[in-house]
C-alpha cells in the first residue's frame, strides 16, 4: 500500500522564557493507507506535538507533513480528532454532539442524512438509545464512544487518536479495544495512536513506533504480526508477549537506562 501519511527530518522547538525547547529533531515516519500506527515513547517526548503536526494545527519548524504526497500546512477537514477528554458539548444532546463536524465540513447535507449517519455509528457502538441524552448523563466509556463517533462522522481518511482510553479503568479500556476494532471493520481509515499504554499498541497497531527521548526522533518500528481479527485473549499467548517485551526494553532505552535485561 501507498504511504498516505509522510513526515520527513522534522524539527520543531517550543519558545520558552530560557530560550528554545526543542521537542522533534530529525523525526521520520511513514504509514501506508489504511494502516493503524501506534505511537509509544518515554513522557514529554513530543507524541503529541507530533499529532498536532499531522493534523495541520501547527507548522514544524524544519522539515515536512504529507498527507497523500501534499504538505501539511493549514487544518484539513480529511483529519478527525479524539482526545483523552471527549470535550462533548454539554448543552447538545449526545446525537447533536455526534453530528457537530457534518454541520461544518457538510453544512448544506440534510439534517436527516446528518441524523442517520449518526445513529448508524452510535448503533455500531452500542449507543443507540442514548443519543438524546446529555453527556452528563453517560458514563466516562459512554461519553469516549461518543467522541469516537464524532471523530469519524464525517469520514475522514486520518484519524488521530490522543491517549483517547488513558483516563478510563482497564475494564472499559479494552471494551474500547474492541470497539475501536469493530470501528476498523465498518469504516476504514488510516490512524496515528498516540498511547502510553503497550499493551494498547499492540492490540490496535498494525505498527508500533518507538520514539526516543526528547527531542525525539523514530528510534524502532515494529511490524505487528498478529491476526487483524483479533481478541484480547491474544495478549496473553507467546507471540504477543515476545513483542511486549520487546518494546519494554526499546523504551527503557529511550529513557537512557538501557534494556532490561543489562539492568538487572
Amino acid at each position: 500500500m501507498p504511504d498516505l501519511i509522510e513526515i520527513t527530518d522534522v524539527r520543531h522547538a517550543y519558545k520558552t522564557p530560557a530560550g528554545p525547547l526543542p521537542v522533534l529533531d530529525g523525526l521520520t515516519l511513514s504509514v501506508p493507507e489504511g494502516a493503524f500506527a501506534a505511537v509509544v515513547g518515554p513522557s514529554g517526548c513530543g507524541k503529541s506535538t507530533l499529532t498536532r503536526l499531522v493534523a495541520g494545527l501547527m507548522r514544524p519548524d524544519a522539515g515536512e507533513v504529507r498527507l497523500h504526497g501534499s504538505p501539511v500546512t493549514s487544518p484539513r477537514s480529511t483529519v478527525g480528532m479524539a482526545f483523552q477528554n471527549p470535550v462533548l458539548l454539554e448543552w447538545r444532546s449526545i446525537l447533536d454532539n455526534v453530528i457537530l463536524p457534518l454541520e461544518i465540513v457538510a453544512p448544506r447535507m440534510p439534517r436527516r442524512d446528518r441524523v442517520a449517519r449518526a445513529m448508524e455509528l452510535l448503533d455500531l457502538v452500542g449507543l443507540a438509545g442514548f443519543e438524546n441524552k446529555r453527556p452528563s448523563e453517560l458514563s466516562g466509556g459512554m461519553r469516549q464512544r461518543a467522541s469516537l463517533c464524532r471523530a469519524i462522522v464525517h469520514r475522514p481518511e486520518v484519524l488521530i487518536l490522543d491517549e483517547p482510553f488513558g483516563a478510563l479503568d482497564n475494564f472499559t479500556r479494552e471494551d474500547l479495544w474492541q470497539t475501536m476494532r469493530d470501528l476498523r471493520r465498518q469504516e476504514p481509515f488510516t490512524a496515528i495512536l498516540i498511547t502510553h499504554d503497550l499493551r494498547e499498541s499492540v492490540f490496535l497497531g498494525d505498527q508500533v513506533v518507538v520514539l526516543s527521548g526528547r527531542p525525539a526522533r523514530t528510534q524502532y518500528v515494529l511490524d505487528v504480526d498478529l491476526p487483524a481479527d483479533r481478541e484480547i485473549d491474544i495478549l496473553y499467548q507467546p507471540k504477543a508477549g515476545e513483542m511486549l517485551h520487546l518494546l519494554r526494553d526499546q523504551i527503557r532505552i529511550a529513557q537512557g537506562r538501557g534494556p532490561a535485561q543489562e539492568a538487572a
